[in-house]
């Protein structure tokens, strides 16, 4: 028995969400869906990181040979776990997102039993939290673009955006996630991007410390 709550996803019960199709059996869960659903579940963060991840993965791939449309499934996937709907106190959101992902989304799309564990495993290791290898170049390559949403100015505004109206808080935050994703990356393109990320959160650091007279 699986230790998550299960998800009942039902075509039936949801299909007002729904792009249908046309050549698909109306109870196949598309690409499409997911992407409507994310922006559903996922309040007002979860379907822009997926794009954004996805606009990563394409400016850190190179040379690098990948499933897209997998690699868009797990984008659209990976976070499921933390959204409100799913989200359960204390657990792990990038194991719950790979089980409900496995359990209950996957095998009601059309994709082989390899693909869906594909995408099963670069969710359920992207998180930087987790000490494990990727599993694959989708793994690595969700990972990295994951990794590097934390940075930079994007990754100032999220910290910024969860809260609380508590600036310390947020910049104590901010700053341990920063060191620990700074010697992270392996792949070049994403490398260089940290690089510059970093030096920008650095320079606004910098700024912060000088602009608030040390009354943060």
């Amino acid at each position: 028995m699986s230790k998550f709550p299960e998800f009942h996803f039902q075509y039936s019960s949801i299909s007002a969400c729904y792009l249908h199709t046309p050549g698909l059996e109306s109870s196949l869960v598309t690409i499409e869906d997911i992407q409507k659903l994310t922006r559903e579940y996922g309040q007002a963060w979860g379907y822009p990181h997926a794009c954004r991840v996805l606009a990563l993965v394409e400016r850190i791939s190179e040379g690098i040979s990948y499933d897209i449309l997998a690699m868009r499934y797990a984008a659209y996937l990976h976070d499921w776990g933390a959204f409100p709907k799913f989200h359960t106190p204390g657990s792990d959101h990038a194991a719950l997102s790979a089980e409900i992902a496995r359990t209950q989304i996957l095998p009601q799309t059309s994709m082989p039993a390899h693909t869906i564990d594909i995408i099963v495993e670069a969710i359920a290791r992207h998180d930087y939290r987790d000490p494990r290898p990727p599993s694959g170049p989708e793994s690595l390559l969700l990972r990295e673009a994951d990794f590097l949403d934390f940075l930079g100015a994007i990754g100032i505004a999220r910290e910024l955006a969860w809260g609380p109206n508590d600036i310390p808080r947020c910049l104590e935050r901010l700053i341990a996630r920063r060191d620990a994703l700074r010697n992270r990356f392996t792949l070049p393109a994403a490398q260089a991007i940290a690089s510059r990320r970093l030096t920008e959160m650095d320079h606004f650091l910098n700024l912060l410390s000088e602009e608030s007279f040390g009354a943060v």
